[in-house]
């Protein structure tokens, strides 16, 4: 069903205007949901097909009428590619309205755009509005009930064409105006929850993603050590299942204890979140996720954690170095990747060159000598540049004499099972990447981790290396102009970031 048939949509003058009209109209939807809801579930009364209309996601509609040229902006993201009206739909307005504003702000603003808000088509799947843990089943209501009163989630209308490039344009359709509409978003919202453990508004848009939890141990003690600070710009240090420390119980708290009262067990992928807000109560901290071991999790953390909009996220995990000359303990700074992986094959092509980033590269050289101390060449003894392969094999070693020719071929330097896969999915999702390992074997040269080695080897090199993905995220905080790439944007890239 059209959107013009639910309710016309309203011009607005604004920016800020527009985005309190679409809380506004989510706030209604969702409240009206959850009372058709709860009134079924307490009386058994369904709601009509009157009341239904009412459980949609707001619409936002931009217009652009040129007049000219299009205007030329040096910027990667808040533009149009061309004249013409730009749609999406909407969920949780209010989180994230710092970003919306940021965005239209600019195309009001250099284009002259016009602005549109109502409700939507697209149906709200109950199960997005509720807690959670909250009992659906009382009075022996069935979930195929609840499915037949109700909008139920449905993978037909969820996927990523447009991040992909395979929507088709159509005249008398708007294009659209941003990578995920509504429901994608609340997709991944809820999965983010499930992997992680914690809820997604804790999220951070500077991101660590880690293969190793002997880092979740250094990254909460630094969150403590970072609260504890007078001057600290963070609020709180929060685990997985909700254990959340306060900036007044930051210089107590025990670093194990916590650690061990956390349930990240229970979860596949915990994160740990360093909050911070900035002055428009947009999110400005570090968050750190545990992804484990492989392409799969790689691809299904970053798939979800895309639709919040991180501003950066970089791998800091272990690697096989390939190299003679490299030692344990030394740093690889990926250049460029063998993606060996195959999990994006049908996505992005292995043939699909996935560029290094420049401001990430350059934070990540100057955060590792300023954490290390290093310069010049002593730097370059420690810090190797070059390709990483990417294998989705933890074997592969068992058939070295087949894939040692494609190694040679790519120079490579590096082997692991995330970072190639990381990168092109930072690529895909136009989310600014980057990757510092730390050797912590050679399997070609007979340097593997044996028990004694492997642990003095972590306690000196895992605190080191966190700290240098820490300093390399302050630093592109502090200085965000051009980390959103124009290599990362197609040619009919959406508007939005």
């Amino acid at each position: 069903m059209d959107s013009d048939e639910l309710r016309p949509m309203a011009s607005i003058a604004d920016a800020e205007t527009a985005v309190d009209q679409l809380a506004a109209l989510y706030e209604g939807s969702t409240s009206a949901l959850r009372s058709a809801l709860k009134r079924y579930l307490d009386e058994g009364v369904p709601p009509d097909s009157t009341e239904r209309l009412q459980f949609r996601y707001p619409e936002l509609r931009l217009t652009y009428r040129a007049d000219g040229p299009v205007p030329r902006i040096n910027r990667a993201t808040a533009k149009f590619q061309a004249p013409g009206a730009y749609a999406t739909t909407l969920t949780q307005p209010g989180h994230f309205r710092p970003y919306l504003l940021e965005q239209l702000r600019h195309l009001v603003h250099d284009y002259g755009a016009t602005l549109e808000v109502g409700l939507s088509g697209q149906e709200i799947p109950y199960s997005y509005v509720v807690e959670p843990g909250s009992d659906l089943t009382r009075n022996g209501v069935t979930a195929s009930q609840l499915a037949t009163y109700f909008p139920t989630p449905l993978l037909s209308v969820v996927g990523d064409e447009i991040a992909d490039g395979l929507w088709q344009e159509h005249p008398d359709v708007p294009r659209p105006l941003a990578l995920f509409d509504g429901v994608r978003t609340d997709y991944s919202l809820r999965r983010l929850v499930h992997y992680t453990g914690s809820d997604w508004r804790e999220i951070q848009p500077w991101i660590l993603l880690t293969n190793y939890h002997r880092y979740v141990d250094g990254f909460v003690r630094h969150g403590l050590e970072r609260l504890a600070a007078p001057d600290s710009i963070y609020e709180k240090l929060v685990l997985p299942g909700g254990i959340s420390v306060s900036r007044a119980e930051a210089a107590t708290a025990d670093p194990e204890a916590l650690i061990a009262a956390s349930p990240w067990h229970r979860f596949q992928m915990p994160a740990y979140h360093l909050v911070a807000r900035g002055e428009d109560g947009s999110p400005q901290g570090t968050t750190l996720v545990n992804i484990g071991v492989g392409p799969s999790n790689a691809k299904t953390i970053t798939d979800h954690l895309a639709v919040l909009r991180p501003h950066c996220w970089l791998m800091v995990g272990h690697c096989g170095g390939l190299r003679q000359s490299q030692t344990i303990g030394d740093y690889v700074l990926a250049h460029g990747y063998l993606r060996l992986d195959r999990i994006l094959d049908d996505l992005v092509p292995p043939e699909v060159p996935v560029p290094a980033l420049a401001e990430v590269q350059i934070a990540l050289q100057n955060a590792a000598a300023a954490v290390t101390g290093e310069r010049d060449d002593t730097l370059k003894r420690r810090l190797r540049t070059g390709t990483v392969v990417t294998y989705d094999d933890r074997n592969w070693e068992l058939r070295f004499t087949q894939e040692r020719r494609r190694i040679n071929l790519g120079r490579c330097i590096a082997v692991d099972m995330e970072s190639g896969t990381v990168a092109a999915q930072g690529y895909r999702l136009r989310v600014p990447y980057g990757t510092l390992l730390c050797v912590s074997d050679k399997p070609l040269h007979g340097e593997i981790k044996l028990p004694g080695a492997a642990n003095a080897f972590y306690e000196r090199a895992v605190a080191e290396h966190l700290l240098i993905g820490l300093a390399t995220l302050d630093a592109l905080r502090a200085d965000r102009h051009g980390l959103h790439s124009r290599k990362l944007r197609s040619f009919d890239e959406p508007p939005f970031r």
